[in-house]
């Protein structure tokens, strides 16, 4: 049997049974190529559960893959009303969960992935390097361990594990670790009576710019409205400006816009004060409550409680002894990284893209989903899946299905400085084309 023979036999390890690991799966089957889908937790769409409480402002009809929904629907499977919201509860639920249950045996849960390389090989060897085939170590729940071989590996592990911190520094602040009794990463379940009493006639600091801090706010506004005392201090890094709140009903994606209008109906109608400019450098406990210091000196008056949503970041760590092409401040495929730069442009999309944004030196691996982005907001559910229909073709031997672009994408109404921590009030960096330049090749923001 002669080596591509060989190789072409193992199976594609695809690393995450979320939404776009999954997506993987099924477009590897469909195919004709065996995946292998490895989860560390012990159900599908293990990250998407820890907030299933936030309800989508994409539409079921825009995240179900096409690919998925055509492998489920011998099962007897029906996708919801297409127009209709899902939670990430609905989308776990509903369709994450089922379409591993489909897969079956091409699924393992509690499996976490613990290193990649290429068998005896590591990151440091040149000699027929890719002539070897990947090796994949897990760890599983019970204590276990196994190496499994592998033709090509796809790692949708997302970023959901790795939130950042206070610091503006991109580093935790001064006391973070020890005030940690108090400060949450994640938007809180209101609904939950035990979450709901830490936060009801409380003074919260909530710290960040995008879609989760917008829907923070508008829950803490809402319980407000029904707990006297309740009260947000929404924390800035940088100045508010025509886009601080989103596209609005500029937005393609009406509930995506509708979050940062709640998100200002929430400081217009006192329930939120906005602090720019404020990039913290200290916590300090004082009286039992904490005052947050600034950088430049500043001091906030003590808050009982602090939800840090400054966005996520991947965890490289166990693809350290691959030769991944990343961008030096994004950790972003170096071919990816410009077109998604929040130095450069806030739009929150970019033109579809495939295998050739997400190639890296080191063949036949590719990071994808959430963790294709780094640390850059903003990612659709949709472009995942597109970015995988594309790999999936490459990984088959159809270039050209690899290089063909099937998706449109929605614009934000969005543009320009969300880098620019100290924007003033005027957005000099907005322009009137309700989206980004974009490369001639592509069709929308």
């Amino acid at each position: 049997m002669n080596i591509t023979t060989a190789a072409e036999q193992l199976p594609v390890v695809v690393i995450g049974a979320g939404p776009v690991g999954l997506a993987a799966a099924a477009h590897l089957v469909e195919r004709g190529v065996e995946p292998l889908v490895v989860e560390a937790g012990e159900g599908a769409g293990a990250a998407v559960r820890g907030w299933g409480h936030v309800r989508l402002f994409s539409t079921w009809g825009e995240v179900v893959d096409p690919a998925a929904e055509k492998l489920l629907a011998p099962s007897g499977w029906v996708r919801p009303d297409a127009e209709t919201y899902p939670t990430g509860a609905d989308w776990a639920e509903g369709y994450l969960q089922p379409l591993a249950d489909v897969l079956g045996d091409r699924v393992r849960f509690g499996a976490r992935v613990t290193g990649v390389s290429r068998v005896g090989r590591d990151r440091v060897v040149d000699a027929d390097r890719e002539a070897q085939s990947f090796t994949v170590h897990l760890r599983y729940a019970g204590g276990g361990e196994e190496r499994i071989v592998a033709r090509a590996v796809i790692d949708a592990s997302g970023t959901w594990s790795t939130p950042s911190p206070i610091g503006g520094d991109g580093l935790p602040a001064l006391g973070e670790k020890a005030a940690v009794d108090r400060i949450s990463y994640r938007i809180p379940d209101l609904k939950d009576p035990v979450v709901r009493a830490r936060y009801a006639g409380r003074r919260v600091a909530v710290i960040g710019s995008g879609a989760s801090a917008f829907t923070a706010l508008a829950s803490l506004a809402g319980l407000a409205r029904e707990e006297k005392g309740t009260h947000a201090v929404w924390i800035l890094r940088r100045g508010i400006s025509g886009s601080t709140f989103g596209g609005g009903t500029a937005d393609q994606l009406p509930a995506r816009g509708a979050l940062g209008l709640a998100a200002k109906a929430a400081v217009d109608d006192g329930h939120a004060d906005a602090v720019t400019g404020f990039r913290t450098e200290a916590i300090e406990r004082v009286g039992g409550r904490l005052v947050l210091v600034a950088e430049d000196g500043r001091r906030l008056e003590p808050v009982d409680e602090v939800i840090v949503l400054t966005g996520l970041r991947p965890d490289l760590s166990f693809v350290s002894e691959l030769r991944l092409g990343l961008d030096e401040r994004l950790q972003a495929p170096v071919a990816l990284a410009p077109l998604i730069d929040p130095n450069q442009h806030s739009c929150g999309t970019v033109y579809p893209h495939g295998v050739g944004e997400l190639s890296h030196p080191e063949k036949d691996v590719y990071l994808v989903g959430m963790k294709s982005y780094g640390r850059a907001p903003t990612f659709l559910a949709m472009t995942g899946y597109e970015q995988v229909r594309s790999i999936a073709a490459a990984i088959a031997g159809d270039r050209e299905a690899a290089e063909r672009v099937e998706l449109v994408l929605p614009e934000t109404g969005v543009c320009g400085g969300a880098g620019l921590f100290d924007q003033p009030t005027g957005d000099t960096h907005t322009t009137d084309n309700g989206c980004c330049a974009t490369p001639a090749t592509s069709s929308a923001c």
